[in-house]
């Protein structure tokens, strides 16, 4: 059997019946564990932490959730702290018990804490003006736009078209790629937390400078041979496109650029913090290994792994909790919690084995979800 020591939720009825609800609620922190949390000190993260700090990894294994507790603890030490999810399935929302906006907006009034979930359709239609996906150009003419005029490279018009129909490939990482850059440089924040999208974008959004580099090449390369024809036309017609001869490689220039400053960002361990994510259990791990590898190749330094979800006490990894506050796994007891136990610890030993040389950080299982500050300072005492 599994133990439920004291802390738990109360049980207690008055007799009446209690109608039921077709979706209850999420339980939250019982009034016991969140006055022990009101005690533990959250670390400070002021101190000695990057500029940019990314959490990347696998789906499901608790990026959300680190970048949330990481951000609010950055912004309690007085830092202006911006949280930005560039992961689809925004959860951010949800962890931090209130909306999270497409644009950078406050989440918390009694610290500097902003948040924002980059909306793919939103930053496609802003990055429209790449060529890359959705409306490109504003009212002042096509190509006009947050990245140039590499819309009319592609031929002018919809600067969102693809010849073959749809979004060009890889827009939805262009997008946002755009937006991470531009927060990055955003003066109001003196820290930025990222939770990157799974692993899978994560690495095709670092691709993009070698992607973006070829794709733009071979399009520039057709675009001469299309142009030498088409001048040849309207020489016979007497046409004149001198006045946006060089619009499409101005967009080309810029994207660079862009691309260029981001990858300078991630490779500079001086400014960036990756920490990877994962869970304990075998297959998490040698992923969280491959993801590793392929950072070390672009040259982006991990130097924290993170161990979420791991069958211990909380007092073992937060020595300043009250040990009877917190429900915790009965490893002495039930065979379900030993078993899963020893599963853990086999995936754990490997994680150390395979991050030797980098900080690994364990994040108990909780019984509940982390939502909200008091959840959310518990997982930041243990990053800590």
């Amino acid at each position: 059997m599994c133990e439920r020591v004291r802390g738990a939720h109360p049980t207690e009825k008055d007799g009446s019946e209690e109608p039921t609800s077709a979706e209850p609620a999420p339980p939250t922190m019982s009034e016991l564990e969140v006055e022990a949390v009101e005690d533990v000190r959250t670390p400070s993260v002021a101190a000695g932490t990057a500029e940019y700090v990314l959490y990347g990894g696998k789906g499901g294994v608790g990026k959300t959730t680190m970048a949330a507790a990481t951000g609010l603890a950055s912004a309690t030490d007085g830092t202006p702290t911006l949280v930005v999810s560039t992961d689809p399935a925004h959860s951010l929302s949800d962890t931090y018990r209130t909306d999270v906006p497409s644009r950078p907006g406050r989440v918390r009034d009694d610290v500097p804490l902003w948040g924002v979930e980059i909306d793919p359709d939103e930053a496609m239609e802003r990055a429209g003006a790449m060529g890359l996906g959705g409306a490109g150009g504003d009212a002042e003419g096509a190509g006009a736009g947050p990245m140039g005029g590499l819309g009319d490279l592609l031929g002018g018009g919809d600067a969102g078209a693809n010849p073959l129909g749809g979004p060009m490939p890889g827009a939805d990482e262009a997008a946002a790629m755009q937006l991470l850059v531009e927060y990055l440089d955003d003066e109001r924040f003196e820290r930025v937390v990222v939770d990157t999208a799974p692993t899978g974008h994560t690495l095709r959004l670092l691709e993009l400078p070698e992607l973006m580099d070829s794709m733009m090449g071979r399009m520039l390369r057709f675009r001469e041979k299309m142009g030498g024809m088409m001048d040849s036309m309207k020489g016979l017609f007497g046409g004149d496109d001198a006045a946006g001869a060089g619009t499409g490689m101005d967009g080309v220039e810029e994207v660079r650029e862009r691309v260029s400053r981001l990858r300078d960002v991630l490779t500079d361990p001086a400014r960036t913090d990756f920490r990877i994510v994962t869970v304990p259990e075998e297959m998490s791990v040698v992923e969280a290994k491959r993801l590793r590898e392929r950072l070390e190749e672009f040259g982006i330094p991990v130097s924290t792994v993170v161990v979420n979800k791991v069958m211990e006490p909380l007092v073992d990894v937060v020595p300043s909790v009250p040990s009877e506050a917190f429900v915790s796994p009965n490893l002495e007891e039930c065979e379900f919690c030993q078993r899963r136990w020893d599963v853990q610890q086999d995936a754990l030993a490997e994680a150390q084995d395979l991050f030797r040389g980098r900080d690994v950080e364990r994040v108990p299982l909780l019984a509940e979800e982390v939502r909200g500050p008091d959840a959310l300072r518990v997982v930041a005492a243990c990053l800590g």
